[in-house]
């Protein structure tokens, strides 16, 4: 579904990634783990188009979209939720769904929304910046429902949320999942994001240093000197 083939790249002269090689199979979770600043915000800034590689691929269904912008990634069903919210701030909870998907004009676009988060119906006509840090997440994630992408790059959904919207952003997740989505997922919460997930990478200064599945990423000495506490606090 989604590849990068030897990919390295960066910011200037800081190289970042170095020969990374990883694949998001059609129809599975990816949880790419890794310490503060081992390149997993940067990885997904490529995927994405936001970041051009200095050298390297990136393959869609055996296409080479390594040159294409964030928009085309996203006409061929590629959907990126940054870190950070990634919501428009002064524009109402309408107005954003609005510009994440035309299909918000189509009768079941609002109700897609209300079934998924019930909260975000509620405040249709409020302004993003005045909601919670969660229902702003929520919002955030609500692109991932509205545009039925084919695959969907998440970095840190959960940071900063109370425990509770935690557990409902990941059970929105695993109905995305179940809704047939790929999903490349950055997640604080090691445990949390490898009990979702079908394979596992472990990022380290730049390297992919572990690919497997999730019990066995766990369990490794690698893993556990990286993202011991990660691991357990999940």
């Amino acid at each position: 579904m989604l590849s990068l083939i030897d990919v390295t790249a960066g910011y200037g002269d800081s190289t970042v990634l170095r020969d990374v090689t990883l694949h998001v199979p059609d129809h599975s979770v990816v949880a790419l783990l890794g310490a503060n600043g081992a390149g997993k915000t940067t990885l997904l800034r490529v995927a994405s188009g936001l970041l051009r590689p200095s050298s390297g691929q990136i393959m869609m269904d055996d296409i080479d979209v390594t040159r294409l912008r964030p928009h085309e990634l996203g006409q061929l069903g590629l959907c990126h939720v940054p870190e950070g919210r990634g919501v428009f701030r002064k524009l109402t909870v309408r107005e954003n769904l609005q510009l994440f998907s035309s299909q918000l004009g189509r009768a079941d676009g609002l109700e897609r929304v209300a079934q998924a988060f019930p909260r975000l119906a509620a405040r249709l006509n409020q302004v993003a910046g005045t909601m919670s840090g969660g229902e702003q997440q929520m919002l955030a994630l609500a692109r991932a429902y509205l545009t039925q992408p084919r695959v969907v790059l998440l970095d840190e959904v959960s940071m900063g949320l109370a425990p509770k919207l935690v557990d409902e952003i990941f059970a929105f997740l695993i109905r995305l999942s179940r809704d047939g989505c790929a999903m490349l997922l950055v997640e604080q919460f090691a445990t949390k994001a490898l009990a979702i997930a079908d394979y596992a990478c472990l990022l380290v200064q730049g390297r992919l240093a572990d690919v497997g599945e999730p019990v066995d990423i766990a369990a490794s000495d690698l893993a556990a000197s990286y993202l011991g506490e990660a691991l357990a606090a999940g």
